[in-house]
């Protein structure tokens, strides 16, 4: 009988926690497997513990581990450090997951080869603002044609969604950077492509994400995934896709031609730029609405202004993280928590 081990970072998530034990646990899993699930609960103040604890009595494949660090990293670094699974998947409290989606994570693994093998990133929303912050998310083009969000594409990519990896893959090139808030995952995917390993995308392969429901929450998520790909970046001397470079360069020229029109060179102001962006926006919002196939003017009114705050926050969060790195810094505080 082998084992697959599924690890979950958590904090604070008493709403959704035993749900998503009771969804994690009914999976179908393969002749032959059998399923453990670890979750790292990050020192919850909610009462998420105390769920874990007692879902844990009822179903013992269920154990909690303690995560001090309430980190991502830190989290899934000590569930893996207590797993036993010959296949490692992980998985996160705010996705639903198809029945046998651990059975094609093993499947994958077992007809490609790869090192790590994820399914793409489908995300619905639950209200007007996370509908229209869904549909964006969907779209390959505001995203800078990132191939996860492709539900239809099977073959190799820089990165996938969560994960699913035969235990050598962690013997071969490590577990998770503890010093990374933000973007973990990204950067063990880019070690793991540069060490001439295999990431592959199955769309056998399938979950669906529960996005922000905010502008403000969205902005400070990409903030937040902004700030930390310079310190990615400094660690391997590259990026792990060039679409990553685009908002920071785009916030970064605005930024300098307005401060050249305030030091008195007015003709410098970025009204060229700005007005480029929004004819981009625009044809933006139109290939997320045609890509989701819904015209409501509720969606197409909503749209421009969730593309605009997920480029620019992490347009933004990338120069916060680049002046911390080339001062030395570490990871400011406001950046260095578990958050949804």
């Amino acid at each position: 009988m082998k084992t697959v081990s599924v690890i979950v970072p958590c904090r604070n998530e008493r709403g959704h926690i035993d749900a998503f034990c009771t969804s994690a646990l009914a999976q179908d899993l393969p002749e032959g497997w059998r399923m453990e699930l670890l979750v790292a609960d990050g020192m919850s103040d909610d009462g998420t513990a105390d769920v874990l604890r007692a879902f844990a009595r009822r179903d013992p494949r269920l154990r909690v581990v303690e995560n001090p660090g309430r980190i991502v990293s830190t989290g899934l670094n000590r569930a893996l450090r207590e797993s036993t699974g010959d296949v490692i998947v992980r998985m996160d409290v705010h996705t639903t997951y198809a029945p046998d989606y651990v059975a094609e994570c093993l499947s994958a693994l077992d007809r490609t080869g790869a090192d790590n093998v994820g399914g793409p990133w489908r995300a619905e929303g639950e209200g007007a603002w996370a509908d229209a912050i869904a549909t964006a998310f969907q779209s390959r083009w505001v995203s800078g044609g990132a191939l996860s969000r492709d539900l239809g594409y099977e073959g190799p990519v820089d990165t996938v969604y969560l994960g699913a990896w035969p235990r050598a893959t962690f013997d071969r090139f490590g577990d998770f950077d503890e010093n990374l808030v933000r973007n973990q995952d990204d950067e063990h995917n880019l070690r793991i492509t540069a060490g001439g390993g295999q990431v592959w995308q199955s769309s056998r392969i399938r979950s669906t994400y529960r996005p922000r429901s905010s502008l403000k929450g969205l902005y400070r998520q990409w903030t937040q995934y902004g700030y930390w790909k310079p310190f990615v970046m400094r660690k391997h001397g590259q990026p792990a896709a060039l679409r990553q470079l685009i908002p920071g360069v785009f916030v970064g020229l605005a930024a300098v031609l307005s401060l050249a029109a305030l030091l008195g060179a007015p003709w410098l102001l970025p009204v060229g730029l700005l007005l480029a962006y929004a004819a981009a926006v625009i044809a933006l919002t139109l290939a997320a609405a045609e890509g989701a196939g819904r015209w409501s003017a509720g969606l197409v009114t909503r749209l421009p202004a969730v593309i605009a705050a997920h480029h620019v926050g992490y347009g933004i969060g990338t120069w916060m993280g680049w002046w911390d790195v080339l001062r030395g810094a570490g990871g400011r505080d406001r950046f260095a928590r578990l958050t949804r």
